[in-house]
């Protein structure tokens, strides 16, 4: 699942020093952007895999959601804090719960809005699949478009109409893979997905104040952990239901570090090198990754409506992305 943060401004950093040629400026700066296309890419693969893998714990190894919530968000977050704690001090760290009405927005975030999608998400693929799952939470963008029209009092742009018209469309081939009788994945599946979509929203334009205040490390870690620390009292991380084995601990260990920790630092660090626009572009890697591996391994079926419905809804992402920042 993508993490975002606005737009950063690293310009100043890539402008030749004193003692560089032109040219060596120009290759420095391919390099920077290529090895940012890469980070994103990775991060996108890294979620994308990583749905994969929760839903083969559900599904296999009897994990629940809830549980798999707890741990990943209250583990993640305590390993974020603890990095940015060595790369900006401690007191940055603890800044932002000086101020009571900041401190309350962290916590409303971390509970609506980290814990929200987070376990929506997964409550998704446990009744359905992670390719299902993930296309449905990328309808995310289309409700933040309605969200920003209905605020602003204004009519979207053609192009956000059309990725609007785009997403319920996709989701429509996606859940029923055009019979409109029936639907082709559990609906509990549709639900929450579409739940997920609509908390991403919400997760996507609430913290931006915090985030320019106190960093995307320090605001996503105290969520998480606060989102773990809710999480536990309906599902204690004690309280553990499913198999176990040196095998299945891995792809926990893989969920938590590579599908959370990584995954996050390197689509944020590649905000240095490229910009969010393109960020969201390429992180359409991560329901792509999932779909090809969810078919290619777990042999879920998608047939070629649904597909179809899919795609649909990623080029929702690509629309608005390419919309200029006022448009949005």
């Amino acid at each position: 699942m993508e993490y975002t943060e606005s737009k950063l401004n690293f310009a100043d950093s890539l402008s030749p020093a004193p003692d560089e040629t032109p040219s060596t400026a120009v290759m420095g700066m391919k390099f920077d952007r290529f090895k940012g296309l890469s980070m994103v890419l990775l991060g996108a693969v890294l979620w994308g895999v990583s749905g994969t893998i929760a839903q083969v714990l559900f599904q296999r190894y009897g994990f629940t959601p809830g549980w798999l919530v707890t741990v990943r968000m209250s583990v993640a977050g305590l390993l974020l804090l603890a990095a940015s704690a060595i790369r900006s001090g401690p007191r940055q760290v603890l800044a932002v719960w000086k101020d009571k009405r900041d401190a309350g927005k962290l916590v409303l975030f971390g509970i609506v809005g980290l814990l929200g999608v987070q376990y929506s998400y997964f409550a998704s693929i446990s009744y359905g699949n992670a390719a299902t799952g993930t296309i449905l939470q990328y309808m995310g963008p289309m409700f933040i478009t309605v969200y920003v029209a209905w605020r602003t009092r204004r009519m979207p742009s053609g192009p956000q109409v059309l990725s609007v018209v785009l997403a319920l469309i996709g989701a429509f081939f996606l859940v029923t893979n055009g019979d409109i009788h029936s639907f082709s994945v559990a609906p509990l599946a549709v639900l929450w997905g579409v739940v997920s979509a609509i908390t991403l929203a919400f997760y996507s334009l609430y913290p931006q104040p915090l985030l320019h205040r106190y960093g995307a490390a320090t605001v996503v870690g105290w969520a998480m952990f606060i989102g773990g620390i809710g999480m536990s009292f309906i599902a204690p991380p004690w309280y553990f239901t499913g198999q176990s084995s040196l095998g299945i601990w891995g792809l926990v260990g893989f969920v938590v570090v590579f599908g959370t920790l990584i995954a996050f630092y390197v689509y944020i660090a590649s905000l240095k090198y490229i910009s969010a626009s393109e960020a969201s572009v390429l992180s359409c890697g991560e329901p792509l990754s999932a779909a090809i591996i969810a078919v290619a391994c777990l042999h879920v079926h998608m047939g070629v409506l649904a597909m179809l419905g899919g795609a649909c809804i990623l080029a929702t992402v690509v629309i608005l992305a390419r919309q200029p920042a006022a448009a949005r």
